[in-house]
């Protein structure tokens, strides 16, 4: 057995959005030895990137320091983990540390596969490629937007499970109102490529959407994806996987998600479910235990659960996480359920917004009374930019909501 250098009641593997929620709600519930292993010296709010790259918010407004947002009391391990003995029940760390714990909690996150493309990871940030999933890339992406007055939009979406599975088409959308108003739509031709078969996976926004795309004459390739990218020569190969054809299409302007997948360190260890072709944590769907391993929960973007992965979901995923660690510490059995919820705020023009509630069944789970969230609506698009940063700052990290 691995001998710990250092021991704590819980260990917290990410300090995002995931792991400081959960940090700050045990603070409050009066655990007395939480650490929590993050690396990184920023902690970001990664929804505002895409207003950042359609124009409408700066990036600094999306950063904190890390030490702003660590919760009083917290043990900050300022390192990263590179593996987990859950037989031991220890973690290893960047600097050769090993950290024991009663309890795990894993939210690390997901990684960003630019490799996975082949070509993407080299044309990425210059010659007219952009991404808002990278902070720095953010403003590119609108002085890309701003600056285009004809030629080929091409904006993409991987396979597979992705963080925030509607900003790789509120850009587009952001993209081509902002051309609609200065005049130049007309002259742009703009294509949405998406892996699934419909727009989005429940029907009412679905239908929304297509409405929208159709409002901006973008046409959607639906069942497919980029598959090769030549950044010098600007030339992306997209495949439709209903038949099989891959087409060639010279842009002007490309907007990549790269595909996404577990860590490396967690897609190798024995936390990782072996139905993940990612790498994903194995949790409970309800419970968010790992079912192998009764000390780990999981939680977040690394979470195998069948929802979108987003912080409207961490929000709801926290409480039970927290809940079921004072019952597994207790003994008692586990009562706290996760239903799935999750939400997507659907920008689809410069002050435009849907919010996207639904849960495990993918039906529909509005959380605002006496507003349909279905329809596009300004008092929504406000709600994203100002509302929810300030409930994310001042509620979700601080153990509120």
């Amino acid at each position: 057995m691995t001998t710990a250098s250092a021991h704590h009641q819980i260990v917290i593997i990410g300090g995002g959005t995931a792991g400081i929620t959960v940090a700050a709600r045990l603070r409050r519930a009066g655990a007395p030895d939480v650490a929590v292993l993050e690396p990184s010296a920023t902690h970001w709010y990664q929804p505002l990137w895409t207003l950042v790259g359609g124009g409408q918010a700066r990036l600094r407004a999306s950063m904190r320091t890390q030490a702003e947002v660590m919760p009083p009391g917290v043990h900050w391990l300022h390192e990263s983990a590179t593996g987990v003995d859950p037989q031991a029940r220890t973690v290893a760390t960047g600097s050769g540390r090993t950290i024991g714990y009663d309890r795990l909690v894993v939210a690390p996150g997901l990684r960003l596969d630019w490799g996975g493309v082949p070509g993407l990871a080299q044309a990425v940030g210059h010659d007219g490629v952009s991404s808002n999933y990278r902070p720095d890339l953010a403003p590119l992406t609108w002085e890309l937007i701003r600056s285009m007055r004809s030629g080929t939009a091409l904006f993409t979406m991987p396979s597979g499970p992705v963080k925030c599975g509607g900003a790789p088409q509120k850009i587009a959308y952001l993209a081509a109102d902002h051309w609609r108003k200065r005049g130049v739509l007309d002259h742009i031709r703009v294509i949405l490529v998406l892996p699934e078969p419909a727009m989005f996976k429940v029907p009412v926004y679905s239908r929304e959407l297509a409405e929208t795309a159709r409002r901006y004459g973008i046409e959607v390739r639906l069942q497919s994806e980029l598959t090769a990218l030549d950044g010098a020569a600007r030339e992306a190969v997209v495949t439709d996987h209903a038949t099989g054809t891959k087409e060639t299409i010279r842009y002007d302007l490309l907007h990549a998600v790269p595909p996404q997948a577990a860590p490396r360190w967690i897609a190798e260890s024995p936390l990782a479910d072996p139905d993940s072709p990612f790498g994903y944590v194995r949790a409970d769907r309800a419970t968010l235990q790992h079912p192998d391993h009764p000390e780990v929960f999981a939680l977040g973007d690394v979470a195998n659960l069948p929802t979108s992965k987003t912080g409207a979901a961490v929000r709801k995923q926290a409480p039970v996480v927290v809940d079921n660690l004072h019952s597994s510490l207790r003994g008692r059995p586990l009562t706290a359920r996760y239903d799935g919820y999750t939400s997507c705020p659907l920008v689809t023009a410069r002050h435009k917004m849907l919010l996207a509630e639904f849960d495990y069944d993918l039906e529909p789970a509005p959380s605002l009374p006496l507003i349909d969230t279905t329809k596009e609506r300004t008092s929504m698009w406000y709600l994203k930019r100002y509302g929810l940063p300030q409930m994310y700052w001042k509620g979700m990290l601080k153990g509120y909501v």
